[in-house]
């Protein structure tokens, strides 16, 4: 699906407030609300759009240590590991990536000694890199730039 400039300004409205009215879409990128229903629902049926989410404030819910951990597998172990990630609470996203590592994780905890225990953990499956995230200094969504 081709999308023009309606249907980025459309997702532009979406990606910063998932909760805005088809109304108040409308009004800003000139078109009436039915319209704007009909965009939304064959960009949903063409899986452009493929979800709803929440924004969660990890630090309010008392994890406020973030990081960026990197996994290199040992031999036989990454897919044992694809399957274990799945049931930690504390990561946020994970990627399978290329290069020296096999996996890129971000994740959030209480405190360093939750930190500790989850990297060991982890180093029965692999090689770890942790890096602490201090801030995110940039949010960009692609489609912001159409």
């Amino acid at each position: 699906m081709k999308l023009d400039s309606i249907h980025s300004k459309i997702l532009i409205f979406l990606q910063k407030n998932a909760r805005i009215s088809n109304t108040e879409i409308a009004k800003q990128v000139g078109i009436s609300s039915p319209a704007v229903s009909e965009r939304i629902k064959k960009m949903e049926d063409m899986g452009v759009i493929s979800g709803y989410y929440a924004k969660v404030d990890h630090n309010l819910l008392g994890y406020g240590l973030r990081a960026l951990i990197t996994v290199r597998a040992f031999m036989g172990r990454l897919k044992p590991f694809l399957h274990k990630i799945e049931s930690y609470n504390e990561v946020v996203n994970c990627y399978r990536i290329t290069g020296n590592e096999n996996i890129v994780m971000e994740v959030v905890f209480e405190n360093q000694q939750h930190l500790e225990k989850f990297i060991d953990e982890l180093i029965t499956y692999g090689e770890t890199k942790t890096q602490i995230i201090l801030s995110n200094v940039v949010t960009h969504n692609p489609i912001d730039k159409a």
